[in-house]
């Protein structure tokens, strides 16, 4: 065994004498353990958001969508969209009319964004787990039919879902308008709610899925649309099909995956997680203070022990290698077990949902992790490098102790 090791494991191990330094090294060894327990759960709950926000935004969400570099709205020509469908891994193209709207259900009304979308749109199947009541229907018999959000059933009282009361919305006409009677200044059209979805408080306050011919005709678009999603075949990458469809559309067009659609938002979950991992760092690094003061007074108390070292013929440098070994195994038993229990408390959470997230309106019931090795690897290198630091200052003042000792 490489003896500043084999020195510094007899001290921590010794039970010849018990004292107040080992109490103290006991004590460091468990500040790491619980420090480097709480910085790898929080991490990896910080993983578990960040996939479950993922998810939610794939339900509502295409995996490509391709919408005008500047405006909102594109005139669509028949050769550009089978251009886009004649490209290699491109399965569906759905054409999007997407702007706000006044909706009216009986004595209740809101603005809510208006989302008319083709009949082949049911067959991206994003949204199939998300209905909550009635079914995803925009036409049945040559009827229209709306599917709304929970948040706008609730701010419009639409408790029941029958064909009894219809839901209004209004548009302001384009152009002049003639006569002073307000209903000449907007489009009004009526549609029944076959459907009620569900995904996240972000989507679900304000948004009506309708039937694209319906929309065009209720916002007077035309040919124009506002943005096409796209569903990638299976085995085809989303990444490499985007490029085929930027490079065929040009700069006039911008190609998003669903994580680009929410670009900032992920930028700052990243940037939050970065500054807990500092935060929490720091956190060590004060608990670290106590192998500082425990490696310090054993320094002190070793003063013989390290005069017989030196009398034998050791030199500086191995008596700072035995004090800043004394340290590692300090900080690395407290990091294996705060790593190991850290691990134990994820798995338990994971499989079994112990920790509730406390909410009945909660998109999942307990608080979602997902484990990752850079977090494990980043949090052992960070110990590592507080613990040498907080080891070598002892060391070096024991190796001084080492020169007084042969004056």
């Amino acid at each position: 065994m490489h003896l500043p090791l084999f020195i510094a494991r007899r001290y921590f191990l010794s039970k010849k004498k018990k004292n107040f330094i080992n109490v103290i090294s006991v004590i460091s060894m468990f500040g790491v353990a619980v420090g480097t327990m709480s910085l790898v759960i929080v991490l990896s709950v910080f993983n578990g958001l960040e996939d479950l926000i993922r998810q939610l935004n794939r339900s509502f969400d295409p995996e490509l969508k391709v919408e005008p570099a500047r405006g909102k709205s594109f005139e669509l020509k028949p050769d550009f969209l089978e251009g886009i469908r004649a490209v290699d891994g491109v399965e569906i193209v759905t054409q999007v009319v997407e702007d706000n709207a006044y909706a009216k259900y009986r004595n209740d009304e809101m603005v809510v964004k208006l989302k008319g979308v083709e009949k082949n749109f049911t067959d991206h199947h994003r949204m199939d787990k998300n209905i909550v009541q009635g079914r995803f229907v925009l036409e049945e018999n040559g009827i229209p039919y709306a599917v709304i959000a929970r948040g706008v059933q609730t701010a419009l009282s639409i408790n029941r879902l029958d064909n009894m009361y219809a839901l209004q919305l209004f548009y302001p006409r384009r152009g002049k308008t003639s006569g002073l009677n307000p209903t000449n200044l907007t489009n009004n059209k009526v549609i029944l709610p076959a459907g009620v979805y569900a995904i996240e408080k972000q989507y679900d306050m304000n948004y009506v899925f309708v039937p694209l011919d319906f929309a065009v005709s209720l916002l007077e678009y035309g040919n124009r649309r506002t943005s096409l999603e796209i569903k990638v075949k299976d085995g085809y990458s989303i990444s490499s099909v985007k490029e085929k469809i930027k490079e065929f559309v040009g700069d006039k067009f911008k190609v998003l995956t669903s994580e680009e659609l929410h670009a900032d938002f992920f930028k700052v979950l990243k940037i939050e997680k970065l500054f807990v991992f500092l935060i929490f760092s720091f956190i060590l690094a004060i608990a670290s203070f106590n192998i500082f003061f425990s490696l310090t007074m054993l320094a002190i108390d070793k003063k013989k022990d390290i005069a017989v070292l030196t009398s034998m013929g050791a030199d500086k440098k191995l008596i700072k290698s035995i004090f800043i070994a004394e340290g590692g195994i300090i900080s690395l038993l407290g990091a294996f077990a705060g790593l190991f229990i850290g691990l134990v408390i994820l798995l338990i959470q994971q499989h079994f949902g112990i920790i509730s997230m406390g909410m009945q309106t909660a998109v999942v019931d307990a608080y979602p992790v997902k484990i990752q090795a850079p977090d494990f690897i980043y949090t052992g290198l960070s110990i590592i490098l507080i613990t040498l630091a907080a080891s070598y200052r002892p060391a070096v003042l024991a190796s001084k102790t080492t020169i007084q000792g042969n004056i």
